[in-house]
């Protein structure tokens, strides 16, 4: 345990689901963890006890992505964690591909003739993940090679990699529910007796919701705040001169009135407690990301992928150097947004930047 972890507690100690079952977190709120095939080796989803329409039974928050794997894990859960009542809804926080992959597989696995089983989401995401599950260039492909390129990564190896990644989004997420019930900041949404307030969020999707249930003093973060690692926040090609990190800090705070002691339940890593601490962390870590970004161009105009030891000091394969690039944008794009830097393009085309 590091010494900002040591700020925070985790009430369940090492305990982890094991693959295929559910840990009892509160009253009608369990925890499933499923793995994935990354750096970031699971992910953590949610089965909240419902009532819905007179219908008795779960809702389920994030998928994980399309795989066998994750299928398997599933039907197990299925089998011996539902008490033998279906699935009635599935919320999702927002469309990343490890979040959504699976909800057309659940929604089409549990609707009946009598009852759909619901896709939940904000409009913006849902809207975001249909256009990056039928685009080639989304997160991947030439466009996304392009921009890159433009902000300084022009290993030849590493951009025919990226330009070969055409199907990367759809891959993970070949299909989305047709229809979908919008979620937006400030709803209320009924589960098993309990109000869910939706919070939203944004700099790490396009609107993320997290759920907050003042009765049982529950948050579900999803990927807005995590206990171990930080949450990616980047800037990507289809919107080239965004200012994400910013969108994250101010998103971040709207967490702050919720109260110290509530049970945080995070997409990675384990349910803990010290939001406010957390939070805190959070804004002292990217601070003082800042403050070596502005060094760094002090020294000499600066682009993203010089940025990149700067902010990562360990070694980056090419699926983690991809994300990286997209937070040394966000960095580099929060100093110029904030007139701390200015940019200009250099002869080669790339966005280099330097004090204003």
């Amino acid at each position: 345990m590091n010494l900002l972890e040591q700020e925070l507690q985790y009430p369940l100690g090492d305990t982890l689901p094991a693959p295929g079952t559910t840990v009892e977190l509160a009253p009608g709120v369990r925890w499933i963890r499923m793995s994935l095939p990354f750096a970031l080796d699971h992910i953590n989803l949610w089965l909240l006890r419902d009532s819905l329409e007179g219908r008795e039974g779960w809702t389920v928050v994030d998928c994980c992505i399309t795989r066998d794997e994750a299928k398997a894990q599933w039907e197990q859960v299925f089998a011996n964690e539902l008490q033998g009542l279906p699935i009635l809804r599935v919320i999702v926080t927002h469309m990343h591909p490890d979040h959504i992959g699976l909800a057309h597989w659940l929604c089409e696995r549990w609707s009946t003739a009598e009852h759909e089983c619901r896709l939940w989401i904000s409009a913006t995401d849902y809207n975001a993940a249909v256009i990056a599950s039928q685009r080639t260039t989304t997160f991947g492909g030439e466009g996304t090679a392009r921009f890159f390129a433009a902000h300084g990564l022009v290993d030849p190896e590493s951009l025919e990699k990226i330009r070969g990644r055409t199907s990367y989004y759809s891959g993970m997420v070949p299909a989305l529910p047709p229809r979908y019930r919008r979620m937006q900041d400030g709803d209320v949404v009924a589960i098993g007796g309990h109000g869910w307030r939706c919070i939203s969020g944004f700099g790490h999707a396009p609107e993320h919701i997290a759920l907050y249930c003042e009765e049982l003093q529950v948050l579900i973060s999803g990927d807005m705040v995590l206990p171990r690692i930080s949450t990616n926040v980047s800037v990507y090609e289809l919107e080239p001169e965004g200012n994400a990190l910013v969108q994250f800090l101010n998103s971040i705070d709207k967490f702050l009135p919720l109260p110290e002691q509530t049970l945080v339940l995070p997409s990675h890593g384990k349910p803990f407690r010290g939001l406010h601490a957390r939070i805190r962390q959070l804004h002292d870590h990217h601070r003082d990301r800042l403050a070596e970004v502005m060094e760094a161009a002090h020294e000499r105009p600066v682009s993203a992928c010089d940025v990149l030891p700067v902010l990562f000091k360990r070694k980056l394969d090419l699926h983690q150097t991809t994300f990286a690039m997209g937070e040394s944008i966000a960095h580099l794009h929060a100093l110029w947004h904030g007139g701390r830097l200015r940019r200009t393009r250099d002869a080669e085309g790339v966005w280099r930047f330097a004090p204003a």
